[in-house]
């Protein structure tokens, strides 16, 4: 059974390593993504600076770290959190785990006051659009604010 709960500092490392390694197999360990996020080694640290922040971890009964995603804020005044760094172990994909893993946290930006979520993300994680597609985003066409990846090619919001 997989559990889903907030990021612990001894998950930073195996997160960073996920993330990391899915960002090269698609030829994305280039600058303008989260491969070369200043707080991708440090995610507990950085999500945890914040109470309208949080990332999910999903682990399995070993307590096997098999990915996650975070939100965080984006928009203040504009009540929008973007949806940040969704990734999956290949194991742990096809099982519906990444549903899961929005759920929770578009559970806690509504609870948090946000009143949309945005992400950004890349034209070649084909997989990550079709799930933000069916989950109910709907494609922007351009960047909000100037998002911080200029790599990214693909711009999705949700009202919640």
């Amino acid at each position: 059974m997989v559990k889903i709960r907030p990021i612990k500092q001894q998950d930073d490392f195996e997160l960073a390593k996920i993330i990391r390694t899915i960002l090269k197999s698609y030829g994305l360990d280039i600058p303008g993504t989260a491969y070369f996020d200043k707080e991708l080694d440090h995610l507990s640290s950085f999500y945890g600076q914040k109470d309208d922040r949080e990332y999910f971890v999903a682990v399995d009964d070993a307590g096997n770290v098999l990915g996650g995603n975070g939100i965080a804020e984006f928009d203040h005044a504009n009540h929008v959190a973007e949806l940040q760094k969704l990734y999956l172990t290949d194991s742990a994909r096809g099982h519906h785990l990444s549903y899961r893993l929005l759920d929770t946290a578009v559970g806690f930006a509504k609870g948090a006051g946000y009143q949309t979520v945005y992400l950004e993300t890349h034209h070649a994680l084909k997989e990550a659009i079709h799930l933000y597609t069916e989950y109910g985003f709907t494609d922007l066409g351009h960047p909000l604010n100037n998002g911080e990846h200029s790599s990214m090619d693909k711009f999705f919001v949700l009202h919640i």
